[in-house]
């Protein structure tokens, strides 16, 4: 059964389409790496060493990129208007997990995202778009499928 708030597919939902993401990377022996992501360089560190941010950083960054992508496209496919969209994300990580102790899992145990839609839009049309927003975003998808606790606020601002 199909739900009448999610919106239509915007390609044909019979025909794959696949594509693929390449990145490179260089580490020359230490925490930080260099990365190359088409033209251009991303850079990951540890604290300790602070030249980029973490890994797990860049994670909830890809996070946040991917809300921002998909929140534009559900609103152009709603003819939503907004102006712009504040983030936050925090994510806990239990640090033994990433140094061997067996049973810690090595990755978030939960990340509260607080997300600030400027809209004059009602209020039925933002759920809406929050609910197409969750459904189509796959690096949130990722982090539930890891059966990471997320938990989403979010906040409609209007002028």
């Amino acid at each position: 059964m199909s739900d009448p708030e999610l919106l239509a597919p915007s390609v044909d939902p019979n025909k794959q389409a696949l594509g693929i993401r390449r990145v490179s990377a260089r580490n020359e022996a230490s925490t930080r790496s260099v990365m190359m992501v088409r033209d251009h360089v991303v850079i990951t560190d540890e604290k300790d060493s602070n030249t980029g941010p973490t890994p797990l950083e860049m994670t909830l960054s890809s996070l946040l990129g991917c809300e921002g992508v998909i929140i534009n496209r559900c609103a152009e496919a709603m003819k939503f208007s907004y102006t712009a969209v504040d983030m936050d994300a925090d994510g806990e990580v239990d640090q033994r997990g990433s140094r061997g102790v067996q049973g810690v899992r090595p990755y978030f145990n939960w990340v509260k995202l607080k997300i600030r839609v400027h809209t004059d839009e009602s209020q039925e049309r933002f759920e809406r778009l929050t609910k197409n927003v969750e459904y189509r975003c796959p690096v949130m998808n990722l982090f539930k499928s890891a059966d990471v606790d997320v938990r989403i606020l979010w906040e409609r601002v209007t002028p």
